[in-house]
């Protein structure tokens, strides 16, 4: 008994510190602003209960819905893409080379995720302007004509999506390769000597195997997207107008360039839920197509 109380004893020794962590930066804080959207805060006065106030001008701000179409169309295009390069990358570094190449492979590709968000959205920023930029110098060397990136609220979006692509999918390259090479070689020898071709081997063992995989990657990638900030901030600013401005730069605009906390609150509270609701309808939807075993 004396040794199973020692043991207890030191377990919570071991947790406390993480639980204190996560406690004072993220469950205080979000209790914290669970509170603010029930009051009108500005950092210069004290919180004042207004009620439902700020819930109510929710349902009537046309800004925040445009932000929240703007991210909905940030976030499902760069998911989609995001995941089916990384797929295509995994399926293309995983197959046989030699040793040297697919280490190389696989650094350059995982590379730009090592890097700052910042520093890499100021060099894209470079690379996508309209008069000087290397993407439409190289357009205009076969023939077509410059594209406003930047500028346009047609190329806005797209803009940031091809960034965000270009900076993410050596993640989930990563974590797709790790779901292919746990799928059992055996599978596919048995396969092969029953006759069946690449394409077989692909769409009858791999894609259902690597389903689990799928859909954690799906799933980050949706929480991820729809919270961009840094990279439409650095690269548009959220222009032209709010054509690329994201729910997560308005929030930051309500909470501290116009001070109004509470709001902001009412806004990221709003982003909380509509998270959670995703979430969960994926895990139901996956009992349709995911494979466990």
């Amino acid at each position: 008994m004396r040794t199973w109380v020692q043991e207890a004893i030191a377990g919570y020794l071991f947790v406390t510190p993480a639980v204190l962590l996560l406690t004072i930066f993220l469950i205080i804080p979000i209790l914290a602003s669970v509170v603010l959207v029930f009051t009108e805060y500005s950092l210069l006065t004290p919180p004042r209960w207004i009620g439902l106030e700020n819930l109510q001008r929710l349902l009537g701000d046309k800004r925040m819905f445009i932000c929240y179409r703007n991210s909905l169309y940030i976030t499902f295009g760069a998911t989609a893409l995001n995941n089916i390069l990384g797929l295509l990358l995994a399926m293309g570094v995983n197959r046989k080379m030699p040793g040297i190449l697919r280490y190389i492979l696989r650094t350059a590709l995982f590379f730009p995720v090592l890097t700052t968000t910042a520093s890499l959205a100021v060099v894209w920023r470079f690379i996508l302007t309209q008069d000087r930029g290397i993407l439409n110098y190289l357009l205009q060397q076969i023939g077509l004509e410059p594209v406003p990136w930047l500028s346009s609220a047609r190329w806005a979006i797209p803009s940031v999506i091809l960034y965000d692509v270009w900076k993410s999918c050596g993640y989930l390259m990563v974590l797709y390769l790790a779901g292919l090479q746990g799928i059992p070689d055996v599978l596919y020898e048995a396969a092969k000597i029953d006759g069946a071709n690449r394409w077989q081997l692909t769409r009858y063992i791999t894609l259902p195997l690597i389903t689990p995989t799928a859909f954690f990657c799906i799933v980050i990638s949706l929480i991820g997207a729809f919270q961009i900030f840094d990279n439409a901030y650095v690269l548009t600013e959220g222009g032209p107008g709010d054509a690329s401005r994201t729910i997560a730069m308005y929030i930051y605009e309500m909470a501290f360039k116009r001070y109004e906390m509470g709001y902001a609150s009412a806004v990221a509270l709003s982003l909380f839920v509509i998270l959670v609701g995703l979430t969960l309808f994926q895990i139901w939807a996956s009992r349709k197509w995911v494979h466990y075993e």
